[in-house]
Formats: structure tokens, C-alpha cells, sequence
């Protein structure tokens, strides 16, 4: 199996590590350097390029399907946005969140203070919704080891105990067919596997909970008319936009760029040659005595083996420790010579 955009990428490596941070295409540099070279000489700020926002927003609405651009607010951050559904839960409420999930999911609800948060393991998440459940919120696809949720399922639990679902797509979005009406709330960096930029992340909001939600400290950015009201008192804007956070600008350049071969690839066709080549490298793995975590999903974890990465590493392989255990992603400019390449080092004594 050849790279899905050979053209796009130039890594030294076998870069095997997109579920850390995905590689910079071509063109995506091209469209940074086109505005850094004009800001250098002085023409432009990066501010110049503020048009492209509205370009990410609609392209992130591309990639949920069912929202419309009024739902999706631009901020830095997965942490940070997920704060308008923090504040708005009342003091006491019960949030259930997942074990092992990554820290940005659960803290906001956790270091509140004031809220009941509950852990219990990924695969009893659904199970263990109840009446007193006011928000479930979790990873779509588990940073550790590529584990997944079923969003349908999960909402289905909420929407039976009239709770409310945030979920970060962030190790999903790019590769996994999304859906608006699964969730509440979303969640997504743009640096992973939407090979976009690490200060921008996108937060979507359900028109059912718009009203609901708050925003925690909102700037200038926030505004119905920002560029017309940066010298309050201002009106926040009456759609998602009041989550927004003032953007870098030159992120969102990249961002946008990044999202747009995500498009031109297809999602269904980037999932389906990621899962292949993961899938390769999972047989690869039992036929060397190793015990990946089973799943079907672009990261393979081998629990324990998490210091075979600086022995891949010297072999130009580049992967990632996490939670004790060796983590390897597959993305669009990888191919099945990467996967041989990386068995033959782990083979090696």
C-alpha cells in the first residue's frame, strides 16, 4: 500500500508518530510562507489573513456532518473549550468521564471544584449512565491506545437519562466519518491527524444546548462585530462565535490548509488506509510474539514495550511512549514499507 499524498510530505523518518502531532504537508507550508513573507517585509499583519477563520469554520462543519457554520467556535485549545460546558453545569452535578482518558477531557469538570466526577472504565461508559448523570465527556478514540467508543450507542445512553455528551474528536476527526447529532458538545485539535496547527482547536456546540452554555472569559473576539466593537461594552455574538478565542491568525492559515487535503483525500478513504495499514502492522506484531491492544483504529499500542522507542528511534523510526506502552500511528503519508521497516526493528535483539 502506497502513501495517500506522497507529494505532500518529505520526512527524513518513518514518521509513525501523527497521534503526537501530524507531519506539516507542503501545502500547508506554502500557505504559511506566502504570509510570513509579506508580514515580513511589512505589507501585512498576520491579522490580514482573519478571512480564513470563516474558512476554517466551514470546513470543520465539513468534517461533522449536520452542523452548520453558526454552531463552531475557533479557540487554542481542547482544555479550553470545553469550559463553556463545565460552566454550565450546576454545582453538584455528576460527570462521568472514562478511565485513563487524556487530561484535557476530564480536568475542566474535575478542577471546577464544585461538581461530582465519576470514573469508570471505557467499555462500561454507557452502562454506567443514570438519572443523576448530568454530562458523560470523553475521547472518541483513546490517546493511550487507539481504543474507541461507539458515539451512537453513547448518546443513546445520555439522551435516556437526559444528559447531556461532550466528545473529543481530536485522535478522530480526519480520519472517522463524524455525526452533529452524536453529541452535545464537540471537541477537536487541528494539529494531529488534521495535520493543522497546534494554537487552533474547534469547538462545536448543539443548537439544543446553545442557550445552556456560557462563555468562561470571553475577549474581544467574542463579539457580533468584532472588528466594530473592540472598545466595549460589547454584544457577545448570538451564535457559537461568542466561544471564540482571538485566533492565530497564521495557525488558522495552516489549519485551513491542513483541513483541506483532509477534504480533497476523503475522510472514508483516509480511515480506510489508515485501518489497513494498522491493521498490517497489528499481524505484523502477533507474529513477533507482541500483544498490541486490540481495535480497529490508525494507533497501535503494545502495553509494556514503551521503551522500544528509542530503539526504533535509532533505526529512524519515530514513535511515542504513552502510559508504559510503545504507540504507533499510521497516517496518509505513511505506507506498508513503513510498516515493514518498523517490524523489522522491533524484530531486531
Amino acid at each position: 500500500m502506497d502513501p495517500l499524498a506522497p507529494g505532500e510530505f518529505r520526512p527524513e523518518t518513518t514518521y509513525l508518530n501523527t497521534a503526537a502531532f501530524g507531519l506539516p504537508a507542503a501545502s500547508r507550508l506554502a500557505a504559511e510562507r506566502a504570509v510570513t513573507e509579506r508580514w515580513t517585509a511589512g505589507h501585512i499583519a498576520p491579522s490580514a489573513a482573519d478571512d480564513r477563520v470563516e474558512v476554517l469554520r466551514a470546513s470543520f462543519v465539513r468534517l461533522l456532518a449536520g452542523a452548520t457554520a453558526d454552531d463552531i467556535a475557533i479557540g487554542h485549545s481542547v482544555g479550553s473549550l470545553i469550559g463553556p460546558a463545565a460552566a454550565a453545569l450546576p454545582s453538584g452535578a455528576e460527570v462521568l468521564v472514562a478511565e485513563g482518558d487524556f487530561a484535557s477531557v476530564p480536568n475542566p469538570f474535575r478542577y471546577r471544584g464544585d461538581l461530582m466526577v465519576r470514573t469508570v472504565p471505557l467499555e462500561r461508559l454507557a452502562q454506567e449512565v443514570r438519572p443523576q448523570t448530568a454530562l458523560v465527556a470523553v475521547s472518541v478514540v483513546q490517546s493511550a491506545d487507539g481504543r474507541a467508543i461507539d458515539p451512537a450507542e453513547l448518546r443513546a445512553a445520555t439522551r435516556a437519562h437526559d444528559a447531556w455528551l461532550l466528545l473529543d474528536a481530536t485522535q478522530a476527526a480526519g480520519w472517522l466519518p463524524l455525526r452533529f447529532d452524536d453529541a452535545d458538545f464537540w471537541v477537536a485539535a487541528t494539529f494531529k491527524w488534521l495535520l493543522g496547527a497546534r494554537s487552533v482547536s474547534c469547538l462545536a456546540v448543539h443548537p439544543t444546548v446553545a442557550e445552556a452554555a456560557r462563555p468562561v472569559s470571553p475577549g474581544w473576539y467574542a463579539a457580533a462585530d468584532r472588528w466594530a466593537e473592540m472598545y466595549g461594552p460589547q454584544r457577545l455574538s448570538p451564535s457559537a462565535r461568542r466561544f471564540d478565542d482571538t485566533p492565530d491568525w497564521l495557525g488558522v492559515v495552516g489549519a485551513v490548509a491542513g483541513l483541506e487535503l483532509i477534504e480533497k483525500l476523503g475522510v472514508e478513504a483516509i480511515g480506510r488506509h489508515d485501518r489497513a495499514l494498522a491493521a498490517e502492522f497489528r499481524c505484523g506484531l502477533a507474529d513477533l510474539g507482541l500483544r498490541p491492544v486490540p481495535g480497529d483504529s490508525p494507533i497501535v499500542t503494545v502495553p509494556g514495550a514503551g521503551e522500544r522507542v528509542h530503539r526504533l528511534a535509532e533505526s529512524g523510526i519515530i514513535t511515542t511512549a504513552r502510559a508504559g506502552g510503545l504507540r504507533v500511528s499510521f497516517h496518509v503519508h505513511n505506507g506498508s514499507d513503513d510498516v515493514e521497516r518498523a517490524l523489522k526493528a522491533l524484530a531486531q535483539r
